[in-house]
């Protein structure tokens, strides 16, 4: 090998105080292992030193318990995005210890070349197979590695053991020229290949290569319980109607899918529905269910950024890669999530919500409004621009202290011009072609839980008029009563009469 083997410790040297350091992966998938780890590590030694260390870490998205959940319980994250997931970085978002900015993941890569965040000093990319010209065959997540190894000062490979060399062919890596210069990008089926199969990096960059030797550690999902199969069994019966109805062509489109069980669920509901035919998918991740539709015949293809799969899942297909490597192209973000792409495929866009308003804006991100859970992500990307956008969530949680679907979202990421159908295990509410109150009653009578029917009936009385009644004053009552008792179910509309 040409490059020097170092060690993570001897890695993480070359990071410094303040330095804007980019990561290789998508949702955990293909993060770095060891090298972040290390760098925390200085990062604690660096503390109890009296002296400050932090850096701006930039990503395709989520990483890992490795990555983000090492530097954050070691508070060694300044800046922060475009998405996260761990639970010690959430506690520092929370707590300002670290600055997160919400962003849509389609975006960073061209903000990046743009310099809207100055220069990238480090780039840590996991590879599983490095060539002597310093051409680099990424893992199984891509995310906004092109572009961060284009613009870092130095880049440090950490190559993957667990990784076989015969991921090779897998991966489509494309760059767009950027505005105003850019070109369509190519793009008409998910299975179009545009770019190459391998990451080219200026070989003087290379500062060294770490090995490393785990897979993603990706915890497999929880099962399906009667309200997740329930959506499932929703969203598929109004798959199937707009098929029926010819708002879906016979050859039907493709699909995007969020992340979680619902999602889940979902996906298993499809590939119980014979009067859908076999899919293709043009999304942002591919979880374990979709290999096992592509094992069933159900799904033909999958255009991803990531395979963000269960170690035993991982293991199974990099066992298989001949089985999958027809089926499977892995993407930079800024495609996978490429707005032009999506309105021009007609994707079926079907994402979940913290919390949903009767009129149909949606919460994806804030807990009460005010705690960061995990980001936007790519659900903008696909909710704005595709052809139809579908979001679901179980009506109420904690038991039915909490409702989902609520007078005005405490925050919101999705307004009611993106969400054309919003789904609950109580049912579906279709929202084309409705104005504001249509739409609330089409919820409140679909998908509401029997439990808060008529508090939201009485909340769409006391408006005061105009085309969306609100109260503003009992607006957020829901949320306010939660607060301070525990339970939704104990506002009092009284008090706003």
């Amino acid at each position: 090998m040409a490059f020097p083997i170092l060690s993570a410790r001897e890695a993480a040297a070359h990071v410094r105080h303040n330095d804007n350091v980019g990561l290789s992966g998508f949702t955990a998938s293909g993060s770095p292992k060891v090298v972040t780890e290390a760098i925390a590590q200085h990062a604690i030694k660096e503390h109890e030193a009296g002296r400050p260390f932090k850096i701006n870490v930039f990503t395709g998205a989520s990483t890992n318990k490795w990555a983000d959940g090492a530097l954050a319980n070691a508070n060694a994250i300044n800046r922060r995005t475009p998405y996260q997931n761990t639970p010690d970085l959430r506690k520092r978002i929370n707590s300002h210890d670290a600055h997160y900015f919400d962003l849509h993941l389609s975006e960073l890569a061209q903000k990046f070349r743009y310099g809207t965040f100055g220069d990238l000093d480090v780039a840590i990319i996991e590879v599983a197979d490095v060539m002597d010209n310093g051409e680099v065959v990424l893992g199984t997540g891509v995310g906004n590695v092109p572009t961060y190894v284009t613009r870092a000062k130095k880049v440090i490979l950490e190559l993957n053991d667990k990784l076989p060399k015969e991921l090779f062919g897998l991966h489509d890596i494309y760059m767009p020229m950027d505005p105003p210069y850019r070109r369509e990008i190519p793009i008409y089926r998910p299975s179009d290949r545009i770019g190459v199969p391998t990451v080219k990096i200026s070989p003087e960059k290379i500062v060294g290569v770490v090995h490393s030797h785990s897979l993603d550690g990706v915890h497999a999902f929880t099962a399906l319980d009667d309200v997740t199969l329930q959506i499932g069994a929703n969203v598929c019966s109004f798959l199937v109607n707009e098929l029926r109805a010819g708002r879906i062509p016979k050859t039907f489109l493709p699909l995007q899918s969020g992340v979680g069980n619902v999602a889940n669920a979902v996906l298993f509901g499809i590939a119980d529905n014979k009067e859908i035919p076999p899919v293709e998918m043009y999304t942002e991740v591919m979880q374990d269910a979709v290999m096992d539709l592509m094992k069933m015949g159900r799904c033909k293809f999958g255009s991803a950024c990531s395979l963000t799969l269960s170690d035993h899942k991982e293991e199974e297909v990099l066992r298989d890669l001949s089985f999958f490597r027809d089926k499977i192209v892995l993407r930079p973000a800024e495609i996978s999530n490429n707005p032009e792409i999506i309105r021009r495929l007609g994707i079926i866009a079907m994402n979940t919500a913290l919390e949903a308003d009767i009129f149909g804006n949606i919460n994806s991100t804030h807990v009460v409004g005010t705690k960061m859970m995990n980001g936007i992500g790519g659900s903008g990307d696909f909710t704005r621009n595709g052809y139809l956008s579908i979001f679901s969530c179980p009506s109420i949680t904690k038991g039915g202290l909490i409702s989902n679907i609520v007078p005005m979202v405490s925050h919101v990421d999705h307004t009611e011009h993106s969400v054309d159908v919003l789904i609950t295990e109580q049912g579906i509410a279709d929202l084309r072609g409705k104005d504001p109150v249509q739409r609330a009653e089409t919820i409140i009578e679909n998908c509401v839980n029997p439990m808060y029917k008529e508090l939201l009936r009485d909340y769409l009385k006391l408006g005061k008029g105009g085309q969306t009644p609100h109260s503003l004053h009992a607006s957020l009552a829901f949320h306010t009563a939660f607060l301070d008792t525990g339970d939704m179910r104990n506002v009092d509309w009284a008090k706003f009469a």
